[in-house]
């Protein structure tokens, strides 16, 4: 799209915005076009603006959801969740929050031009960048970034074909032109409505329904199908960062977003999508910055800590199989731990409130290797004589597990920094870089945490991975 194509349904769509009842939006503020930075729309300031300013202010009727469509009208057996829940093991499970809102855009989305919202339509993406839409080729990229298991497309096309499909079909006078496409052309319909609600939909629960204490701030962290969830226009216009100077407020017939600190003219209004590791804002938002690099996470499976056992010190996979066995039972198994820096909480102008350091291994793989150790001890009481070579041996198993999953990405730090350098790497493949170098970063910081002060220390390489190399005195 040209920029005056670009610019004219930004206006088109503030004419419309303006128009809702109740809607307000700031003469200090403007809809602008960031193409040039990977942004797509932002808004910026034009004025300097002081904390706790009204930016604008969304009416909860110019939301879309449930409650503002009229699909759930037109299809109350659909959507009436009472009328589905029957003690039956064949019945059709109740469609949660997530595929009912993504079933109304689909109903407003073909709407076309009678849609209530479609100069709203008109200024949301009409491509992803996130990994749900990128080619086998560009997922490689990611290489052993833990985020490839967690993209989901294959679930989340058997929902729309087996679900939201049948319920199209079979109501094709409520959904225009829906005869006309075929069954892949509905589903690619329904990848692009579930992304848009992935990347820009709101949590619409008011702030007395919290518990009091629990801290709102409307963003969807975990959708788990419970909650009311809707997209919100104007309020997605808004890109979003780690440190951020706006904030949306939950009011009862509104959504207002304000200014948290001092904002000067030019500078762009940033929201919050929640301290997100750069993997996790791919995945759900198709982009990644520098500033959320600090809440960059590694997964560390549990069977490459039981393989450090045995290749390391000749601990019988039988004896960590009934060990295993044995903590499954008592419900006190995990399977898999997360790596992460501890980062403190954000300060309430939207800053950060210091910087993240790597503090340790997580506590729960500790406990856990801990235990098996002592299991293996009680079984083979010479594999480890003391409680000093028990705790020697925890620290090396750990230190090998972080070396086995360093091994696993084919680049190095050096490498990848190199690749960020060159200018004919795509935007998906930067992406894709940054990622796994945030994640290769974090185990140099925790093998570098494990060294010890003895003759050898255990380091990453940037050139050649992990290695060992003699320690400088004074």
């Amino acid at each position: 799209m040209d920029s005056s194509n670009f610019n004219g349904a930004s206006e088109k769509f503030l004419q419309w915005f303006q128009s809702l009842p109740g809607a307000t939006f700031s003469d200090a503020i403007k809809i602008v076009d960031l193409r040039d930075r990977n942004a797509g729309r932002g808004i910026i300031a034009t004025q300097d603006i002081a904390p706790e300013t009204t930016l604008f202010t969304i009416p909860r009727k110019g939301i879309i959801n449930i409650e503002t469509s009229e699909l759930p009208k037109k299809l109350p057996d659909v959507f009436d969740l009472d009328s589905q829940m029957v003690d039956d093991e064949d019945a059709v499970p109740p469609m949660d929050s997530w595929s009912s809102l993504i079933l109304v855009m689909i109903y407003e989305y073909l709407q076309g031009d009678s849609s209530s919202w479609k100069p709203y339509f008109d200024v949301l993406p009409s491509a992803f960048d996130t990994p749900m839409f990128w080619s086998e080729e560009e997922l490689g990229q990611l290489q052993s970034s833990h985020m490839r298991s967690k993209i989901g497309k294959a679930s989340a096309e058997e929902m729309f074909r087996g679900r939201l499909l049948p319920i199209i079909r079979s109501n094709a006078g409520i959904f225009p032109s829906s005869e006309s496409r075929s069954d892949e052309e509905l589903v690619e319909v329904a990848h692009k409505m579930g992304s848009t609600i992935m990347a820009y939909a709101f949590d619409l629960e008011k702030d007395e329904d919290a518990d009091e204490g629990e801290e709102t701030d409307g963003w969807v962290e975990d959708r788990d199908g419970k909650s009311l969830m809707g997209m919100v226009p104007m309020a997605d216009i808004l890109n979003a960062d780690a440190e951020f100077n706006a904030h949306v407020n939950h009011e009862e017939e509104s959504l207002t977003v304000t200014s948290l600190r001092p904002i000067k003219a030019g500078e762009e209004i940033f929201n919050y999508y929640g301290p997100h590791p750069n993997s996790e804002l791919l995945r759900r938002y198709g982009y990644v910055t520098e500033r959320h690099s600090r809440y960059d996470v590694v997964e560390i499976p549990w069977d490459v800590v039981e393989s450090a056992m045995t290749t390391q010190f000749g601990i019988p996979r039988s004896t960590l199989d009934k060990l295993r066995n044995e903590l499954e039972e008592e419900e006190e198994f995990e399977d898999t731990f997360v790596l992460e820096r501890e980062t403190g909480e954000v300060n309430s102008d939207g800053t950060f409130s210091g910087p993240a350091r790597f503090e340790g291994m997580p506590e729960d793989l500790q406990q856990q290797l801990k235990a098996f150790l002592k299991g293996v001890k009680k079984s083979q009481p010479d594999a480890i004589p003391d409680k000093r070579k028990r705790d020697e041996i925890q620290k090396a198993v750990q230190a090998k597990t972080l070396q086995s999953l360093v091994s696993r990405y084919p680049t190095s730090i050096f490498e990848d920094e190199l690749l960020l350098k060159r200018n004919d790497l795509s935007r998906r493949g930067r992406m894709a870089v940054e990622v796994r170098l945030g994640e290769k970063k974090l185990l140099r910081e925790a093998i570098t945490a494990l060294s010890s002060d003895d003759d050898v220390e255990m380091t990453l390489d940037e050139e050649s991975g992990p290695s060992k190399r003699a320690k400088r005195s004074g």
